[in-house]
């Protein structure tokens, strides 16, 4: 099959701009495979998981259905760590709940002299971050270990600790199609969507330094409770980074 017929048959199943970013991955694709992915097209998965690829911070990303596909609302917690790392001194990130490793890895890449350890409770997506960190030649800068918001331990504190935890209340209809390919396990938490938050807020005062700082991505409308959460286990509520729609989407605490 040529590219001209399999880019239509891609376009009519999905739209123009998945058409466009299979075949640009695959410009020589068979008959049966078009029609594989045509019809998960129709199924209404995305792209990234079709294709197992996502780009991310300027980074390309492999992605599978055991973990969240990076999305651009969370370049804004990226963003937020990096422009508070202005200076080129020795720093260690903790990534809690790392999925694909893209923060971890996008940050590593971007701030000088920093290292990192990332954390999941899901092994397959630790296998998938252990992936991306071999891929980007960052195997002796990240660490990855296997453990959840509340048992992980370590003898070492944290210049920075980072989080894009799951949020979403479970019943939340807002949820669109593409997430029910998503692992629940990364979508969805108890306690309206703050149980994670809560367990955070309790459990990781004792990993990080005295001068350190925690960058939470929150869901819609989450800040206020977010922030009254981690008040009351003593921290300090820095600022509030809004994405590039104008909705509050990281919030920064310190000790």
């Amino acid at each position: 099959m040529n590219i001209n017929q399999a880019f239509t048959i891609l376009e009519k199943s999905g739209d123009t701009r998945a058409a466009r970013i299979i075949t640009n991955k695959h410009p020589k694709i068979s008959w049966l495979r078009v029609m594989y992915y045509a019809h998960l097209l129709r199924r209404g998965m995305p792209v990234a998981k079709i294709i197992h690829s996502k780009w991310f911070y300027g980074l390309e990303f492999y992605t599978n259905k055991h973990t969240l596909d990076p999305r651009p609302d969370t370049e804004t917690l990226v963003e937020a760590v990096i422009k508070d790392c202005i200076t080129n001194e020795k720093r260690s990130i903790l990534d809690m709940g790392t999925g694909t490793g893209c923060i971890i890895c996008a940050l590593c890449k971007n701030i000088p002299n920093t290292t990192g350890v990332a954390i999941d409770k899901s092994r397959k997506a630790l296998r998938v971050a252990k992936r991306n960190i071999k891929k980007f030649q960052m195997d002796k800068q990240i660490k990855i270990k296997h453990a959840d918001f509340a048992n992980f331990k370590s003898d070492k504190k944290f210049d920075i600790i980072v989080s894009n935890p799951p949020y979403i209340k479970y019943g939340d209809n807002r949820v669109n199609m593409g997430a029910m390919f998503d692992p629940k396990i990364a979508l969805y938490a108890k306690n309206d969507g703050l149980y994670a938050y809560e367990q955070i807020a309790k459990n990781t005062k004792k990993l990080l330094k005295k001068d350190g700082k925690i960058y939470l991505e929150i869901g819609v409308g989450q800040s206020n409770q977010i922030i009254k959460i981690f008040k009351f286990y003593g921290w300090n509520f820095e600022r509030v980074e809004p994405d590039l729609s104008g909705i509050n989407r990281v919030l920064v605490f310190s000790l």
